[in-house]
């Protein structure tokens, strides 16, 4: 079962405490590492132990802080669900360890919201699963039969790829009485078997001996190997090699090329001939032991066979052995320190990057977890980290060679949308290796900018008269957010155009932000207004900003002068006279006047503005154009010349009253002028002038009723032609047969011959009155008819009635003048 325990870094002294107080107080986290020891060769799917729970999050809290590992080489799993740290593959700790005393697989697990960052060492416990091994299938000895009882030969000692005392190994012999066993203690507790020779040997009796040594191991239950001993006995060679020390050590920089001389042993035998040459070679060791090592067999030298890489191994331990001629042996330990060169750069693993970062992320938000590992050993493997860039981010150093980075100062995705930064490593050897990893860390919008308008305040210049619907501005508001945060929509909020509750002139679209007037403006009721235009952007909560636009109504010559003075033209002055109302005003002006006498000064006003509003006066008509002149710019009507008394007692006076717009607008005043020295004496001028006024209306009312007559004459006269047509289609009616027969009357009077053809024979003049003591038309009888003779008719060849006039005299007329004149012979 797995065994787990967690531990909390504390300080161990003043420098350490300050830096965990340095880190609780800056980043708010405190670096944890939780241990879990789990047995080797666990099948896959083994629980090692309650994550989650060690790091203090519940099941609810699982889905939402994302735990996973972070580990390049998934030897683990984490359930998602429960939150459990499951193995995920065979663990050999002979394959992942080696010889190494201790065996561990650390990793880090990362949560999330907030961002934090847990190490986890799991340790790897050794199980006895390897049995010892000899390097050879079977030893060879050669033992003269001279040899003395008690005398020791070394044996090959077994290896075991376990560790502990599952690797510690203790040794049996069987076969023959004639060996015995023993152990020698070496450094590190382990045991050199030892052949001891019990008896003298004879080889006349016996050559050769077949032994059996056994290697087993202090495991549970305990694991052992065999291999076969064979002696031969042979003459006499009573000296074996013997090496100058027990132990060679060397120490050799790794990456030294192929060949290089590690180190030289010499073993040396008393005896001569074949029995004194010695040779060399490696004792029990792996094959891949062989590939980085090579011994000359005569000489001693020990060369590299291949690289070395301090990385891989820093210590390499093995036994030598010497070999006479004889077969006489011996055996000594070579050591082999490598030392380490600064060979390996160190190398940056991204552990977690959080992109995008909103850019109202405070100072101190961690962006991004790293881990920076250098494979070399001591100062060489002392890194360094460090940013390379403009950002406004830092890096700052964790627990276990990892790193964060967060932000230094606020961020602003306005001045940049993504932060590109250089995270650089560096050790401290000599020289200096680095590696550098670009880090991209994209911002992410926040509504932290309102609209911003091109110009605080607009103005506008629209003609009057405008049509609706026409273009008067846009406006145009930026924003520096993006998405819905920068999109801009534009609304009118107020101005002072219009009273309460009435439409504004003017309307705003909502995504242009063009203005739009909503009717016809008149200058002459408007002149200018403003309206506030609001942009606001789409974000949540929105922003807005608002800006004025003033509009000024141009003016358009579309009002025409008006004449104040005289207070009414012509047409106005012919109305009242019609209707029987008071004349128009006059002036009076004596006849003793000189030139450039101000006869009156004509007031005119425009509604309009600027140089449409700019009057000038012209006289157009008048009855003596010589007599008067009018100002052009005044308007004053003064005399041109003197007044003489050939001038008529009446004059009037026609101006023009012009404004200078395009085109130009005009308005005409009359002045009646009186030519007299006092008023007394231009009194009969004005009764004349009423009378005038009177025979003028009468003459307007005559024409009406004449108008009115003909188009009764008319209407009788096609009835009676439609009546005429319907008879002649039924025959001659009884009233044409009896004017057939008899043209005259019984009476004996007649008309003339052409009274068929509409001809009155006689005529007659009518005198209407004053319209004060008018008779209405409707009151007249119609005039008798009276019956003539036939000699009265035939001797008459003029008409005239004494006392009867055509004119009106003082405005009344003749006693008979509504008695009709008739022609006698």
């Amino acid at each position: 079962m797995a065994v787990r325990r967690r531990q909390r870094r504390g300080p161990g002294g003043g420098r350490a405490l300050l830096g965990a107080l340095l880190l609780c107080v800056w980043w708010r986290a405190a670096a944890e590492r939780v241990r879990y020891a789990i047995p080797e060769e666990l099948g896959t799917g083994s629980l090692v132990g309650p994550l989650a729970r060690d790091l203090g999050l519940s099941a609810d809290e699982l889905p939402a802080r994302k735990l996973r590992l972070s580990e390049e080489k998934q030897y683990f799993s984490v359930n998602e669900e429960n939150g459990n740290l499951y193995v995920n593959e065979r663990l050999d700790r002979e394959e992942m360890c080696g010889e190494s005393a201790t065996c561990s697989v650390s990793f880090e697990v990362l949560v999330h919201n907030p961002l934090n960052i847990f190490h986890v060492e799991v340790l790897i416990e050794d199980v006895n699963d390897n049995s010892p091994t000899f390097s050879k299938a079977a030893l060879d000895l050669e033992i003269g039969e001279w040899t003395l009882p008690g005398a020791r030969f070394l044996l090959e000692m077994a290896g075991d790829a376990d560790t502990g005392s599952n690797s510690l190994l203790t040794y049996q012999l069987t076969g023959d009485s004639s060996f015995s066993l023993s152990m020698q203690e070496k450094p590190g507790g382990k045991k050199q078997p030892e052949l001891v020779v019990e008896r003298a040997l004879d080889r006349e009796k016996q050559s050769s001996f077949e032994l059996v040594l056994t290697a087993v191991d202090g495991g549970d239950p305990a694991r052992s190997g065999t291999v076969q001993v064979h002696i031969n006995v042979t003459d006499a060679n009573d000296n074996p090699p013997v090496f100058s020390k027990t132990i060679y050590e060397a120490r050799m920089a790794e990456n030294l090329p192929v060949g290089s001389l590690v180190l030289q042993v010499r073993a040396t035998d008393a005896d001569a001939g074949s029995n004194g040459r010695v040779s060399y070679s490696f004792g029990r060791v792996p094959d891949a032991f062989r590939a980085l090592f090579t011994i000359d067999s005569e000489s001693g030298e020990i060369r590299t066979a291949g690289p070395l890489d301090f990385e891989d191994k820093s210590k390499y331990i093995f036994g030598l052995e010497a070999r006479d001629g004889g077969g006489l042996t011996s055996h000594c330990e070579v050591q082999i320190d490598i030392t380490d060169e600064n060979d390996n750069a160190p190398e940056i693993t991204i552990l977690s990057l959080s992109s995008p970062v909103p850019e109202d992320a405070p100072a101190g938000t961690v962006v991004a977890l790293l881990k920076v590992r250098d494979r070399d050993s001591g100062e060489n493997g002392q890194v360094s980290c460090e940013l390379s860039g403009e950002a406004p981010l830092s890096v700052v150093a964790s627990s276990g060679g990892s790193y964060k980075v967060v932000t230094a100062s606020a961020l602003d995705r306005e001045q940049a949308a993504e932060q590109r930064v250089t995270v650089v490593a560096r050790d401290r050897g000599r020289p200096a290796l680095r590696s550098s990893r670009e880090l991209v860390l994209e911002v992410s919008d926040v509504n932290d900018n309102a609209p911003v308008f091109e110009e605080a305040a607009y103005s506008a210049y629209v003609a009057e008269n405008n049509a609706a619907g026409a273009l008067v501005v846009r406006v145009q508001a930026r924003d520096a957010d993006a998405g819905a945060n920068g999109r801009v929509s534009y609304w009118l909020a107020g101005g002072s155009a219009g009273a309460a509750g009435a439409a504004p002139p003017v309307s705003v679209e909502a995504r242009s932000g063009a203005l739009y007037a909503q009717r016809s403006l008149d200058y002459e009721q408007c002149r200018e207004f403003w309206v506030a235009v609001r942009a606001q952007d789409g974000g949540a909560p929105a922003r807005s900003s608002t800006a004025t636009v003033r509009v000024f109504v141009l003016d358009r010559n579309d009002n025409a002068p008006r004449v104040l003075w005289p207070a009414a033209g012509p047409a106005a002055a012919a109305g009242e006279a019609a209707a029987g109302g008071a004349a128009p005003p006059f002036e009076v002006v004596p006849r003793s006047a000189e030139a450039g006498y101000l006869v009156a000064k004509v007031v005119a006003v425009d509604a309009d503005a600027g140089r449409n509003a700019w009057l000038s006066y012209e006289l157009v008509q008048a009855s003596e154009p010589a007599l008067f002149r009018v100002g052009l710019h005044s308007g004053e009507v003064r005399t041109a010349r003197a007044v003489s008394e050939r001038d008529a007692a009446k004059q009037r006076v026609v101006a023009v009253v012009k404004d200078h717009g395009q085109p130009a607008l005009s308005a005409t005043a009359t002045l009646h002028v009186v030519l007299a020295e006092s008023l007394q004496e231009a009194l009969p001028e004005l009764s004349e002038r009423a009378a005038g006024g009177e025979a003028a209306a009468a003459e307007l009312q005559f024409y009406l009723v004449l108008a009115l007559a003909l188009l009764s004459a008319l209407l009788v006269l096609s009835v009676a032609l439609l009546v005429l047509a319907r008879l002649r289609r039924a025959g001659p009616p009884a009233v044409l047969r009896c004017l057939g027969a008899q043209r005259f009357s019984v009476a004996g009077a007649a008309f003339p011959a052409d009274f068929c053809e509409g001809t009155l024979p006689y005529s007659y003049n009518l005198c209407v009155a004053a319209p004060a003591r008018a008779v209405p038309e409707a009151a007249w009888p119609p005039p008798p008819v009276p019956v003539l003779s036939a000699e009265e008719l035939l001797g008459g060849d003029s008409c005239e009635k004494p006392g009867l006039s055509s004119e009106l005299v003082a405005g009344e007329p003749p006693a008979d003048a509504g008695a009709p004149q008739v022609c006698k012979a």
